[in-house]
């Protein structure tokens, strides 16, 4: 008779009834002091949302304004064969090697210099403090006494500390991106007042690319130079031919250049003034809405916090001390 071999089968494990009891009454003590303070907790999350909401009462809508930018094709040097060479050891570049337009304006906006010569020439340190632009902000409800209540009128000097925090507010304000697909470059500004948002965006456009030209500008009049002497070294007559090419394909850029009033770029749109209901920020809704659940999960965790204290300092009461 064959035997039967199979093991018997392992009852599954449960969990005691002891275990069970206690996480229940774990879980029922838990909501039981979420009740015992539910009023301190109402009492903290209103006054965290009250205090958010005064802020956002104080706070001016913030807009937004932007220049959309073609970039153009830049015309490629004629190959000039061992010359290119000379030129080089002369430190004079006959094409290649040149920065994109976006690039190019990218660098140029990023430099303190440049940002300098800009807040000087168009006066904006004080037209970053002018109290007039404050007649245009556009508050919540379209009550602008808690800004006037909070904010007095701004002293300032012109001096080298001022400049400085003008720039870095001006930097953080003026921006400019490139599509990857279409390669459009954009130029943009916010700032609570429409209007200086979408002067800033013309001021930076405007001399961002008259920077752009100038250098530029200054490289042409370096090549042409170079290249009128070479001509007047030289009784080769292809070598002639080309230097003649070269030469009057740069003043013909130069000229060119001249003539447009956005170098290397072409305006798709041009900045406008933002509509009073198209804000960029705040968004009150939603920093209303995240205050209030983080005050009441930190009102949670703060009760039992103090539960855990008060029942740390129960039970040190509690133990009886050695002699």
């Amino acid at each position: 008779m064959k035997e039967n071999t199979t093991m018997p089968q392992q009852p599954y494990y449960t969990m005691p009834p002891e275990c069970a009891e206690e996480d229940e009454i774990d879980l029922r003590e838990l909501f039981a002091t979420i009740g015992r303070y539910k009023a301190k907790i109402a009492i903290f999350t209103i006054a965290v949302v009250s205090l958010v909401l005064i802020y956002l009462l104080a706070t001016p809508n913030t807009y937004s304004s932007k220049a959309v930018l073609a970039p153009q094709e830049q015309q490629k040097g004629v190959s000039l064969g061992g010359l290119g060479a000379l030129a080089g050891m002369a430190g004079i570049s006959v094409g290649g090697g040149q920065m994109d337009a976006f690039t190019s304006l990218k660098t140029i906006l990023e430099d303190y210099d440049f940002q300098k010569y800009v807040m000087e020439k168009h006066n904006l340190i004080d037209r970053w403090y002018d109290e007039n632009l404050t007649k245009e902000y556009v508050f919540a409800l379209g009550y602008d006494g808690l800004f006037k209540y909070f904010h007095s009128k701004p002293e300032y000097a012109h001096d080298e500390k001022t400049l400085f925090k003008v720039y870095k507010a001006l930097k953080g304000s003026v921006k400019i991106s490139s599509d990857k697909k279409s390669g459009a470059i954009t130029i943009s500004a916010e700032h609570p007042n429409r209007f200086f948002a979408r002067d800033l965006v013309l001021i930076y456009l405007d001399e961002a690319v008259n920077r752009l030209r100038e250098n530029e500008m200054l490289d042409v009049d370096k090549k042409i130079d170079y290249y009128e002497k070479a001509l007047n070294g030289t009784a080769n007559v292809q070598l002639r031919e080309q230097l003649s090419q070269m030469i009057s394909s740069l003043i013909q850029k130069k000229v060119l250049a001249q003539s447009n009033r956005y170098y290397n770029v072409q305006p798709v749109i041009m900045p406008g003034v933002a509509n009073v209901m198209d804000k960029t920020k705040p968004k009150r809704g939603l920093i209303l809405v995240v205050a209030l659940i983080t005050s009441i999960v930190l009102g949670i965790f703060g009760v039992f916090f103090l539960e855990f204290l008060k029942n740390s300092k129960k039970d040190e009461d509690s133990t009886p001390q050695s002699t």
